[in-house]
This record gives C-alpha cells, structure tokens and sequence, in this order.
C-alpha cells in the first residue's frame, strides 16, 4: 500500500523504513525539511494520488498532535483514513474520531510499543476504531508487527490509545520494581555482584523480561550508571492510568507508587521531607540537619532517620 507519514523522528523514521522494506510506499513529512520528502501537508496528501488515502501520525501527543489532524482533515475527504499513532489521551482520540467522521474520515488511534528496537523486532500495536477502518490499514499492521503475536484490534475508537494507558501504567510499575531491587542489591553489606546478579536473572528466572535485558545493556555500557541523573519525568500515560483508576475504583498501588517514585526523584530537596524532619523535631526532639549539613553525596536531600 502507499501511506502518507507524519513525523519522521525516532519512531516515525524507523517505522517507515520497517514498512518499506516490506515493499509498502511512504510518503514521510517533518517539520525539518532536512528529513522530508515534501515541503507541506498539502503536498503530502495530493502525492497519495486518489482515496482511500491513509496518512498516519506520528508526532508527539497533545496540541501537536491536535494541529495535525486538524490540518489533515482539511485536505483528506470522504473515505479516507487517519491513523494516530503516538500516545494521545484516549478522551482525545474519541472525540478527534467523532469529528472525523463528520466529514465521511476513518480514524484509527493505534497504541505502539517497541521503541527504537522496533525497526529490526517489529512493534507491538494496539488498535482501536471500526472494522472497515482498520482493514485499510491492515497490510501496514501486518508489515509493523513481530512476526509472530503483537498486533491486536482491541476494540472502537479510543480503546487503543485506553490500552497503551494501561500498557505504559504497568510500564511504570515493572521499571520500579527491577530499580528498587538493583538499589537494595548495591546496599546489601555481603559485597554482592550486583551486575552478575542481576545478568543471571535474564536466563531461567520468573522475573525475566526484555526490560530486564535493556537493564543489564545499560549497566554494560555505564557500570553503576553513574553518568546518569538520579531523576526520571512522566510522559503523561501514568497519571492518566492512575487518574482512571480512580474513575472506576480500581486499586492500582504498584503502578501510583511508581508515579510518585517519579514525582519525588525530581526534587533535590524535598518540602515534604522538610515537614517530616521539623515534626519529628518538635515532638520528639531528633536532630535536623541544615542545609549547610547535608553531605554533598546525598545530593541535596532532608534526610530523615528514625528512632
């Protein structure tokens, strides 16, 4: 088939590349015209000749993402089809798809997981929107997934973007999970080969995974990842998870911990742990330390000890 594609950085690049070598033709547009094949959207859309036209996004979620498809819906007409493939708020992919059917356009909201290894391993796609729509898109689907598995049509419109919620949700909660174990391991007092450890558990073990494998290339390439900061960010997935979770009464301890773990590696000198420190002082009379006092290797932190 021939598609159209928005946003040729890190993923949207290698996706096409993936899509080409299966012998599908890509049209791809960026706003660095140094990585595109057309100067506009406009041009985009008249080089995929006559409908049904399928152009896909690949830009970052959000009022990008929103100015895109704006912009497309204007120049595609009646039975062509939109595809978002970045990870936008399912709320905003129903309502995206409402608008465009409005004007006779499909919409597809596509979850994808796989990253940068995506291009050789193949991706692992969540698709939401209706049968007919999809089917349009199917040879893509098929040409972007892993040759066995990882390709599901989970449902209409918004129920893949929903999907690639929770997806990234668990994402955070499995990530915590091998972070805290490989601290605990460094604390122990047993002079543990964390690295040989944590290798072994790649092979044979129940808490094998491929998140496992990136740990132990990472820690390959930089032993104690010590030129990497102590602070990780959101991307958005996780407080919408948890923010679901809440709508509908699900307990999702793991996954919200793993959020505020987040929140709380941002801040080098936490209010909260100020609060902490001062109570325990007041009614207990512990030492505080001041700021002067802090250790420079505890990177600017209100430490508290009980006792």
């Amino acid at each position: 088939m021939k598609l159209g594609m928005i946003g040729l950085g890190r993923m949207g690049a290698n996706m096409s590349s993936r899509l080409e070598r299966a012998g599908h033709e890509v049209v791809g547009y960026d706003r660095d015209p140094g990585v595109s094949q057309v100067a506009t959207l406009a041009e985009l859309v008249e080089s995929l000749g006559d409908g049904p036209r399928v152009v896909w996004s690949m830009v970052p979620a959000g009022d990008p993402t929103e100015a895109t498809i704006a912009e497309v819906a204007d120049l595609l007409g009646e039975g062509d089809v939109v595809v978002d493939g970045g990870n936008s708020n399912y709320h905003d992919s129903i309502r995206r798809g409402e608008n465009l059917a409005t004007k006779g356009i499909g919409f597809v909201d596509a979850g994808v997981s796989g990253g940068v290894w995506g291009l050789e391993g193949g991706y692992c796609l969540m698709v939401g929107g209706r049968d007919e729509h999809v089917a349009a898109v199917q040879p893509a689907f098929d040409a972007l997934r892993p040759e066995e598995g990882g390709y599901a049509h989970v449902g209409p419109v918004g129920a893949g973007h929903y999907t690639k919620m929770v997806h990234n949700g668990i994402e955070y909660g499995l990530m915590h999970a091998y972070a805290e174990g490989y601290e605990l391991l460094h604390a122990a007092d047993l002079d543990i080969d964390v690295d040989g450890a944590v290798e072994a558990w790649r092979h044979g073990s129940v808490v094998r995974s491929w998140l496992l494998d990136l740990l132990c290339l990472a820690v390959e390439a930089d032993p104690a990842l010590t030129s990497i900061a102590g602070r990780a960010h959101d991307s958005g997935e996780g407080r919408w998870t948890v923010n679901e979770a809440v709508r509908l009464s699900v307990p999702l301890p793991v996954i919200s911990a793993a959020l505020f773990a987040r929140f709380s590696s941002r801040q080098l000198d936490s209010p909260a742990m100020k609060v902490v420190a001062a109570l325990r002082k007041q009614f207990g009379g512990h030492t505080t330390e001041t700021v002067e006092q802090r250790p420079a290797e505890a990177g600017g932190e209100a430490r508290v000890h009980d006792g």
